[in-house]
């Protein structure tokens, strides 16, 4: 059975390991506020919502959503998935053809705690992946605060970025959507049983984990390698190199482009030094590997490193106050396990 791996860090081979400290204690330590590029439009089939919400998941409130304006579950979009112990504001849109929402849709979803902060209406429905950044507003606390290289830790992620992990959340507690994922493979993975497509996406977090892990360890998360897909800052644009030269290290020593890692499926293995990875990755793990390949689910990149985007940081009495956006798909634990030890990232 399947286990999560020990969670790397970039900084420990200058600083050390990071001293335990406390974060997400209550919903308020942990903000995040999900950035679109774009408005609503103000007219259209599609009521938009930008909601607010605290212990509650992102399927929580798409079902409170649908329930509360008579709609099924596919009629309700989304974005982003938010975590559940935080105060997260995101928008949701809802598919109400020639009719209007509840009048009292506001003060029903504040029974459930949910606020409303802002709706429009909209020609489309609100898709998968189409935000920009998430901003965060982070509150950390503990012994760690206390030594002498937590604000160098720091200085040292705004100037040289987070590698890209996908944060524990993404495998469930104690792990068990990496273990479900693993069974649904090795039977062979049918959308019947995986609607969402959760457990091949669990699968894949997995697997670029493990990958980011090994470059982590030997010091090329952050440099180009010959066979790279590099992707730009700020864009999912992406170009693969044969060659390494002075200018491509010069641009990921500047934050302007990152290594990219396989979110395994249907596709060609990486060329030259970027092969041996995967081919050891696929060693390690072939069932999970080559039951994706079966699903049919095709090979994407992700980048290995994330640039933090605007930080700032407020020294409170006993606290630290952390602020930072991360383009989409990014996790801020990612971040988090930097600066202080804690169980989330053992």
């Amino acid at each position: 059975m399947l286990n999560l791996p020990a969670w790397q860090r970039c900084l420990d081979a200058e600083f050390g390991a990071p001293s335990p400290g406390r974060y997400r204690v209550q919903p308020e330590d942990f903000v995040v506020d999900e950035q679109l590029d774009f408005t609503p439009e103000n007219h259209g089939e599609h009521l938009w919502l930008r909601l607010e919400k605290r212990h509650q998941t992102t399927l929580d409130v798409v079902k409170s959503v649908s329930r509360l304006c008579g709609v099924t579950l596919r009629d309700v979009g989304y974005s982003g998935m938010k975590d559940r112990v935080a105060v997260t504001r995101q928008w949701l849109s809802v598919h109400l053809p020639g009719r209007e929402a509840p009048s009292d849709l506001s003060e029903s979803l504040a029974a459930v705690g949910i606020t409303v902060l802002a709706q429009a209406r909209h020609p489309r429905k609100l898709k998968r992946g189409v935000h920009r950044t998430n901003h965060f507003t982070l509150r950390l606390s503990g012994e760690a605060l206390q030594h002498p290289n937590f604000f160098d830790r720091w200085e040292a992620l705004c100037r040289h970025g987070v590698p890209n992990y996908f944060g524990p959340q993404r495998f469930g507690p104690e792990g068990r959507n990496l273990q479900r994922a693993e069974a649904l493979l090795a039977k062979g993975w049918r959308k019947r049983d995986d609607r969402q497509g959760m457990m091949l996406s669990t699968a894949r977090s997995f697997l670029f984990n493990e990958l980011l892990s090994e470059r982590l360890t030997d010091g090329t998360w952050c440099q180009p390698l010959a066979g790279d897909m590099l992707m730009l800052d700020g864009t999912h644009s992406v170009f693969t190199v044969d060659a390494v030269d002075d200018d491509l290290i010069g641009r990921a020593a500047a934050l302007d482009i990152h290594p990219t890692g396989a979110l395994w499926g249907v596709g060609e293995l990486a060329e030259y030094q970027v092969a041996d990875y995967e081919k050891r990755l696929l060693a390690c793990h072939p069932m999970l590997c080559e039951g994706l390949v079966k699903s049919g689910v095709k090979r994407s990149h992700r980048a290995l490193r994330a640039r933090l985007i605007s930080p700032s940081i407020e020294i409170l009495p006993n606290a630290v106050v952390l602020s930072f956006a991360l383009p989409r798909g990014s996790f801020a634990t990612a971040v988090v396990s930097e600066l202080i030890a804690h169980p989330d990232f053992v």
